[in-house]
C-alpha cells in the first residue's frame, strides 16, 4: 500500500509565473543518474520560478497492481475499464488515484522521468499508468455534442504538455537511424503517442541521455543544463507533430486515408 505524504511536502514554492509541473520519477536509488537528474530539474523548477509537484514512485511505495478495491468492485467479475470508469464518475476511486488525478488536474506540464528497461519503462511506472489513467478520465472520454471518442490529440487530458526524461544505457551512435537498438522516438512511440497524445496530452521531443553507466561529472553537467532549458522552453517548444484522429487524415476505421503518406510504412506513417 502507497505511503500517502502529506500535499505540501511535494510542492514547490508557488510563484506568480512559470508553468505548474508535475515531475514522476521512477527510479529505486536516489543516488543514481536518474536521481541526480530529478534533483537538478527541481532546482531548475525552482529558480526558474514554475510551482511544481513530485511523484517519486519508488519514495512513495506506490503499489503498481491493478486490483478490485481500486474501484470497490471486490466479489464480482472485475471488467478493469467499467469498473474503472464508474468508480471515476461517482468519486470512490481509491485515495492513492485520486491523490495523483489531483495533482495532474493541476499540472500544465507533465515530466516523466525514468530508465529504459527492456524497451520499456520501469514495472512501477507502467502500473501508475494502469491505475490512475483511468476510463472516463485519461481515455474513453466522449465529445458532449457528437458522442465521438476523443483520443490521440483530443481527450480527457487536453491542454497539458508532457515531456518524458529518458536514461538508456546504450551509446548515442547505436541509438540513431541506423543503430541497432532503434531510434528513441520510436522506441518510445507507445509512451509518446499511444499514452500522451491518445489521452490529449501535447507530446515534446524526449530529452534522451544515452551511455547512462558512462557518465562524467562534466557529462552530467552537460546534460543537467539541456535539461534546465528544456523546462524553460517547454511552453513554447514544437511538439511533435502527431497526426490528429479528428483531423481528417483518418477514416472511420482510424486508417490513414488514400493518398496521405503513400509507399511509405510504419511509425513515421502518423506524423504529419
Amino acid at each position: 500500500m502507497m505511503s500517502i505524504q502529506p500535499l505540501l511536502s511535494l510542492v514547490g514554492a508557488r510563484h506568480d509565473e512559470g508553468m505548474q509541473t508535475l515531475w514522476i520519477s521512477a527510479h529505486p536509488e536516489p543516488r543514481s543518474l536518474n536521481g541526480s537528474l530529478r534533483t537538478a530539474g527541481i532546482r531548475a523548477l525552482d529558480e526558474l520560478g514554475y510551482p511544481y509537484q513530485q511523484s517519486d514512485l519508488y519514495a512513495m511505495g506506490w503499489d503498481p497492481t491493478v486490483r478490485a478495491t481500486d474501484y470497490g468492485a471486490e466479489g464480482s467479475r472485475l471488467d478493469v475499464s467499467n469498473a474503472s470508469k464508474r468508480a471515476y464518475l461517482a468519486d470512490t476511486l481509491h485515495a492513492d488515484i485520486r491523490a495523483e488525478q489531483a495533482k495532474l488536474d493541476w499540472a500544465e506540464l507533465v515530466v516523466v522521468q525514468f530508465p529504459l528497461w527492456w524497451y520499456g519503462m520501469p514495472a512501477i511506472l507502467k502500473g501508475w499508468f494502469d491505475r490512475v489513467f483511468v476510463k472516463g478520465y485519461a481515455y474513453g472520454v466522449r465529445d458532449p455534442e457528437t458522442g465521438a471518442v476523443l483520443r490521440y490529440g483530443t481527450g480527457g487530458l487536453a491542454g497539458k504538455r508532457a515531456l518524458a526524461v529518458v536514461t538508456i544505457g546504450a551509446p548515442a551512435e547505436a541509438l540513431g537511424p541506423r543503430g541497432i537498438h532503434g531510434e528513441p522516438e520510436e522506441v518510445l512511440f507507445p509512451l509518446l503517442h499511444g499514452t500522451f497524445w491518445y489521452t490529449g496530452m501535447t507530446p515534446l521531443c524526449p530529452m534522451v541521455v544515452p551511455n547512462a553507466n558512462r557518465v562524467s561529472e562534466s557529462d552530467f553537467a552537460i546534460h543537467a543544463k539541456t535539461l534546465r532549458e528544456r523546462l524553460r522552453t517547454a511552453a513554447l517548444d514544437e511538439p511533435i507533430g502527431y497526426r490528429s484522429a479528428a483531423g481528417g487524415d483518418y477514416d472511420e476505421n482510424l486508417v490513414l486515408r488514400p493518398g496521405i503518406a503513400a509507399g511509405e510504412r510504419g511509425l513515421v506513417l502518423h506524423r504529419s
